[in-house]
């Protein structure tokens, strides 16, 4: 495993932010997906670094060393935590990546503070609207108190990753043993019943460069190409570069990190 930068903290009314901060140069701000936590990029980070980036990866609410409880895990709540974040930063317009249900949160960070952020990157989205009904069943069967976290942490998450990293069975056990905390199962329940209702207008009007990357066998999706697609037709100010990484699953910065790394470093150029 790569090797971690000192956890940082950003202090926000109803909680704290953890995050890391490694490299120099333009700033690039990682959310990982729901019920994971920042390293998720741990493989990413240290190629974007040496190309040249400033990377700050962060744990959502209700995950990792982030406070677990909050008042909300809505979209617009966790697109005010990263706004906080770029903003405590004060390092200039930064790209903004997201990752499933914060590919979401990307969007509307991006659409709300335009100056704050220069370009998006979604990998593998959760970022267009749903149905409410859907969402909360798919939440509460998915994370149910009595299944959940076996369900999710050893069934659910083993689909996700048809392509294996060396250090998965390391990483999969710290996620689990994080969900086990107090609050967080919770929180992933709360944050998976959220529908995204004002997502599809966020990315009709969204006018940042945009990358989207979707793993070629990311079951979260019937057709991962089609699903890309859809966004470009919803996406009406800026039309999105799409990158299908082959064999991959539905976090490919995780399992095709030099790929991954190429591909945006190709966009950001």
């Amino acid at each position: 495993m790569t090797t971690q930068s000192t956890t940082q903290y950003l202090k926000l009314t109803d909680g704290t932010i953890a995050y890391d901060d490694q490299g120099s140069g333009k700033l690039i701000i990682c959310m990982p997906a729901g019920g994971d936590t920042r390293a998720e990029y741990r493989h990413l980070t240290p190629l974007l670094a040496a190309a040249g980036y400033r990377v700050v990866t962060m744990d959502i609410r209700g995950q990792g060393q982030t406070s677990a409880v909050w008042p909300s895990y809505s979209y617009e709540a966790m697109t005010e935590d990263v706004i906080a974040l770029a903003e405590h930063l004060q390092a200039g317009p930064a790209i903004i990546v997201g990752t499933s249900k914060t590919a979401g949160v990307a969007v509307m960070a991006a659409n709300n503070r335009p100056e704050l952020f220069s370009h998006v990157t979604m990998m593998g989205p959760f970022a267009r609207s749903k149905s409410k009904i859907m969402s909360v069943l798919t939440a509460q069967i998915l994370l149910s108190p009595l299944w959940g976290l076996k369900l999710f942490a050893d069934f659910y998450n083993d689909k996700m990753y048809p392509i294996k990293p060396t250090d998965y069975a390391e990483h999969t056990a710290a996620m689990r043993t994080m969900l086990k905390e107090p609050g967080r199962l919770r929180a992933l329940r709360l944050m998976f019943s959220d529908s995204g209702k004002d997502l599809d207008s966020h990315l009709a009007r969204l006018t940042q460069p945009t990358l989207l990357i979707m793993g070629e066998k990311d079951p979260d999706f019937p057709n991962p190409a089609k699903e890309a697609a859809i966004y470009g037709k919803l996406m009406h100010t800026t039309t999105p570069q799409i990158h299908i990484a082959a064999g991959a699953g539905h976090h490919p910065q995780a399992q095709v990190p030099q790929e991954v790394a190429s591909t945006m470093i190709s966009f950001l150029a």
